[in-house]
């Protein structure tokens, strides 16, 4: 099978995108409903515990201490995910709330606080010739801390009380950070197995995903949300999030620069700093947002997630064009073209 990084090379298109929109669509078609929701529910609780544990299984603390040595490459990558992209978020937020549904205004909001992600960072940092044991250390440091930052910056977001309750501080810590930290706990025991058997932790991880939308979209079909949702708001979503997306590669990359770090770092940041994971954010909205039409406050971060895999497919294969011209300038200059014969003979 392909690695991830083989198919962002070949297409900026996420063919797991595809397989979500599916279980978007059936949600729609055949919503759970009764008793069937009431499993899908525990189910869905069952998930989120269980990526958390996973997620807090695999990630290595020594890989992350040992890349906290360039604090200047981490800070800003943390910097971006957790100070930027919140200022971003209610920038948007107060642009959007006057013209779109107030679920879709919290999913605009709540998808920049989130962490940014690992896989794909990692992978885009590679395409670009950047900087991939720093890109691995921040991705993995955003996501440590996301399992409790995020729900603070929300907290901070949301103080209004317009979508988020602080008492869900409680079922975060019940349902993601308890079994993280089991995770982290169990690890010595189990991660040289997980990292032996990715395709199976992999397969859980989609899964879960899948199960967590699932639910989502199929409550809100059972709710009868999406009648107030238009052509008109989803355009205007995406606008959003490719205005934030923009925001913010731009910010870091200046950023990079005045700093003078080399292209390899530069690349790392702006690649790590400008992600959002929906893998963390679909199962933490599920929690935080009891009450509300999770479906469409999910809905901007699954559009941020394949818009930021076109950009960022184009990105990666821009900074590695450019790296491979320099790559042919240096061999140009060290290894020059001999002199021809007859202009030999001339001189």
């Amino acid at each position: 099978m392909p690695s991830l990084r083989a198919r962002i090379a070949k297409s900026p298109i996420d063919p797991y995108l595809l397989t979500l929109l599916g279980t978007v669509a059936i949600a729609l078609a055949l919503p759970a409903r009764g008793r069937s929701l009431a499993a899908v529910d525990t189910g869905v609780q069952g998930a989120v515990a269980g990526l958390f544990f996973l997620y807090g299984a695999r990630l290595s603390p020594a890989a992350i201490w040992a890349g906290l040595t360039h604090w200047r490459l981490q800070g800003l990558v943390f910097a971006s995910s957790f100070l930027l992209f919140p200022l971003v978020g209610l920038a948007v937020g107060a642009l959007a709330g006057p013209h779109l549904p107030a679920d879709l205004v919290l999913g605009l909001m709540y998808l920049c606080a989130l962490p940014s992600t690992v896989q794909s960072s990692i992978a885009f940092t590679s395409i670009a010739r950047g900087n991939v044991p720093a890109a691995l250390c921040a991705a993995s440091l955003s996501n440590m801390a996301g399992v409790v930052v995020t729900p603070l910056i929300a907290s901070l977001m949301f103080r209004s009380g317009a979508g988020f309750s602080a008492s869900s501080l409680g079922e975060i810590a019940a349902q993601i950070v308890a079994p993280f930290v089991v995770g982290q706990l169990a690890r010595p025991w189990i991660g040289a197995w997980l990292l032996r058997h990715q395709a199976i932790t992999a397969a859980f991880d989609r899964g879960s995903i899948l199960l967590i939308v699932y639910a989502a979209f199929s409550a809100g079909a059972a709710a009868g949300v999406w009648t107030a949702l238009s052509a008109v708001d989803l355009i205007a979503v995406a606008i959003l999030d490719l205005l934030a997306l923009g925001l913010v590669i731009a910010a870091t990359t200046l950023a990079s620069r005045a700093l003078r770090f080399s292209r390899a770092d530069e690349i790392a940041v702006v690649f790590c700093g400008s992600k959002k994971s929906m893998a963390s954010g679909i199962p933490m909205a599920n929690i935080l947002f009891h009450g509300h039409a999770v479906a469409l406050i999910v809905l901007p971060l699954m559009i941020f997630h394949q818009a930021q895999l076109f950009v960022c497919a184009t990105l990666a294969r821009r900074y590695a064009g450019r790296a491979r011209d320099a790559d042919a300038a240096d061999a140009a200059l060290a290894y020059p073209a001999p002199v021809p014969l007859a202009t030999r003979d001339a001189l």
